[in-house]
């Protein structure tokens, strides 16, 4: 049995295939960002999924593509756990911008960004991934993000530049409390998740003004520290992965626009992609 994940820091998804490459089945964990989840945590939430505990013997390979793995610390300490965990598998783990080109372009050069919980980018050019800019992750860097989006409105609603009829609707959505709000930040793990949780209540909204100015200014953002700075043109091909590219591709595309460049594709979700990828070019 060989898994194949694609991890982000919200969740993780994982499709096990047999050695004929036929798939045998799908779940999804939660995310297991090694950067900013506790090491307990981590193996914590892949024992307590049933269907992979089930065949943790029968696993022979696995390839894990996922946030926070982009060092080597973090990187070790997920594939110590996964190797604790399915003690007969040879573990592969890859930072999730990995997974992204695969699932995007393939072989083929590109631009490629995620667009999540997180944010990330680099430029393909058919064998090797070049990042101008190392990500310092959630707290100091993630433009554009689930959890950068998440920031901004409760920065807004504190500081009562949000409309009101916006900051009544987010009021009745979300425990507001600054007690609440501190603990799960500074004392919870996944505070980068948790913070992204607030950036849903976007997509109910999306047609307001308010919200579309806030989306435009992170787009604009990313754009001018992750895509501008690589040697790209109008024929460059531009590939954006995740819910808030996904979502909100229309402004997306605008400000793409903007700089005379043209998004090739957005992909919400790259799990499939990816494992179209591995059947066709990898010898599982």
């Amino acid at each position: 049995m060989i898994l194949i994940a694609d991890g982000g820091s919200t969740k993780a998804d994982w499709i096990a295939i047999n050695n004929e490459k036929n798939e045998v089945f799908r779940v999804r964990t939660l995310g297991l960002n090694p950067a900013v989840v506790p090491e307990e945590e981590l193996h914590n939430r892949i024992i307590n999924m049933f269907q992979l505990i089930h065949i943790k013997e029968d696993v022979t390979e696995i390839h894990f593509y996922g946030a926070g793995c982009g060092t080597p610390k973090p990187t070790a300490i997920l594939k110590n756990i996964l190797e604790n965990i399915f003690v007969n598998a040879s573990v592969v783990v890859s930072e999730d911008m990995l997974a992204a080109v695969y699932a995007a372009t393939g072989k083929d050069p590109a631009m490629v960004c995620i667009l999540g919980t997180g944010s990330n980018s680099c430029y393909f050019d058919g064998q090797h991934m070049n990042m101008l800019v190392p990500s310092l992750g959630y707290i100091l860097m993630d433009e554009a993000s689930g959890n950068y989006f998440g920031k901004k409105l409760l920065i807004d609603y504190y500081y009562k530049s949000m409309p009101v009829a916006i900051s009544k609707k987010f009021e009745n959505e979300f425990n507001l409390e600054a007690d609440h709000i501190k603990k799960n930040i500074y004392k919870e793990a996944n505070p980068n998740m948790y913070l992204a949780t607030f950036a849903k209540f976007m997509f109910d909204f999306k047609d307001d003004d308010y919200i579309k100015s806030l989306i435009k200014k992170g787009f604009q953002e990313f754009f001018k520290y992750r895509v501008l700075p690589y040697d790209i043109n109008s024929q460059t091909s531009i590939y954006f992965i995740g819910s808030i590219a996904h979502y909100f591709s229309d402004i997306l595309e605008s400000v793409a626009n903007t700089h005379g460049l043209q998004i090739t594709e957005v992909i919400q979700r790259p799990i499939d992609r990816l494992l179209a990828y591995h059947k066709n070019n990898i010898n599982l």
